[in-house]
């Protein structure tokens, strides 16, 4: 698990190949990743925006932008978190994702951006 804290709010990653969604002869080997976001602060936050860069092993980049995350906008209150499941495919067996979500602190009207710390998708042969 990979794990970051920016401002209080604690992102932790964890990644899994999905096989069953792969095919590797097509180079379409497909990853998904567990995100969980803990409000380590005394004031609500909610997440507004997100912000991907994902890079695939033969140098090819990608950058995904948009509102919230998997259709939601969560309010995370102090002591809380929010997790959520979404997925990645990639074109090669190996590539990292990495990033930031634009979050809002409810108590005095701002936004501060969290960074989503940087994770590799590997498949799992290429860890031997």
């Amino acid at each position: 698990m990979i794990t970051a804290i920016t401002l209080g709010v604690k992102i932790s990653v964890e990644t899994t190949y999905q096989e069953e969604h792969s095919n590797p002869a097509n180079a379409h080997f497909m990853f998904a990743y567990r995100i969980t976001i803990e409000n380590l602060t005394d004031y609500a936050v909610q997440l507004k925006r997100r912000q991907w860069f994902i890079f695939d092993s033969n140098g090819t980049q990608r950058e995904v932008e948009g509102e919230g995350v998997v259709g939601e906008q969560p309010i995370i209150e102090p002591g809380s978190s929010h997790s959520y499941v979404s997925g990645c495919n990639l074109n090669t067996d190996m590539g990292t994702m990495s990033g930031n979500y634009l979050m809002y602190r409810i108590a005095d009207d701002r936004d501060f951006i969290v960074d989503i710390p940087e994770f590799e998708l590997i498949v799992p042969y290429r860890l031997n």
